[in-house]
């Protein structure tokens, strides 16, 4: 009876946020504005659309954890690096889930570049293990594929696919196939406005808006709401002037309650604003 409440919201977990392999947002940025990254720009996009890796100038790093409906059990740590080059910035990311008797580990291998001026691409591999004692180990491989396009000054559309190809993880089981579009509107320096439709093809698709205004220079805003489940969420991001940025942020589910959660990202040589 000791796991038995925890492991009920796991399977909740899993079934309304496809964890597994799947992650719910991009970083903590992209969790306090809806859940909504498609269009990011920067070090999140390792965990959102790998094809805003390109935007990348600086070596960048990140860290992000959240504690879903405030449950120890239920806890997910990321952690990622993107290198920028001449040939594309490459990028890894890790990814861990769950509790001592129910969890899954992602490992990812990733890359983006920009083919024109205002087109790039991205792509990721990854390995996805999910662990029971009680059972062993399972593993799996997939990809999932992004394209990033400027249509506009200020207006960016981004398209991704997790896992386009049906991957069984256990009997009768697979890996979810997530399809997700959205745009970001920049109409200042200040504000940012994202729109993003995502649909797995075994549920009905997801709508998620956010918002991010900066306050004052270095103080972000952020807030932002999303449908099948209904989820408000808020945060407020921090950037220093050394390039080191703060993340919090919270979601809230109706039923479920609040998921917390904290990021912090850093690019090496980057200004405040850059």
């Amino acid at each position: 009876m000791k796991h038995l409440l925890p492991t009920f919201f796991v399977l909740i977990c899993l079934n309304a946020f496809a964890q597994n392999g799947a992650l719910p947002a991009a970083g903590a940025r992209g969790i306090a504005m809806g859940q909504a990254g498609v269009a990011f720009e920067d070090v999140n996009s390792l965990f959102g659309n790998q094809a805003g890796l390109a935007s990348l100038e600086t070596v960048s790093g990140l860290a992000f954890a959240e504690r879903r409906f405030l449950l120890e059990e239920l806890q997910s740590f990321s952690f990622g690096a993107a290198y920028p080059t001449s040939s594309g910035t490459f990028g890894l990311s890790l990814n861990y889930f769950g509790f001592e008797a129910y969890n899954e580990q992602r490992i990812g291998l990733a890359y983006g570049r920009r083919l024109f001026n205002r087109f790039a691409i991205g792509a990721q591999f990854l390995m996805l293990n999910t662990r029971i004692p009680d059972y062993g180990n399972k593993a799996a491989f997939t990809f999932e594929l992004g394209a990033l396009a400027e249509l506009t000054p200020g207006l960016n559309l981004g398209v991704h696919i997790f896992s386009p190809a049906r991957v069984e993880i256990a009997d009768n089981a697979y890996l979810p196939t997530v399809l997700k579009i959205g745009l970001s509107y920049l109409p200042s320096d200040k504000l940012s406005l994202l729109a993003e439709v995502e649909k797995d093809i075994d549920y009905a698709a997801r709508t998620k808006v956010g918002v991010e205004y900066y306050i004052a220079e270095p103080l972000a805003l952020r807030l932002g709401v999303a449908t099948r489940p209904t989820e408000i969420s808020f945060g407020l991001g921090y950037r220093l002037a050394n390039g080191l940025s703060l993340d919090i942020a919270s979601r809230y589910h109706q039923v479920l309650g609040f998921t917390p959660a904290a990021g912090v990202s850093y690019g090496f040589g980057q200004k405040r604003g850059e």
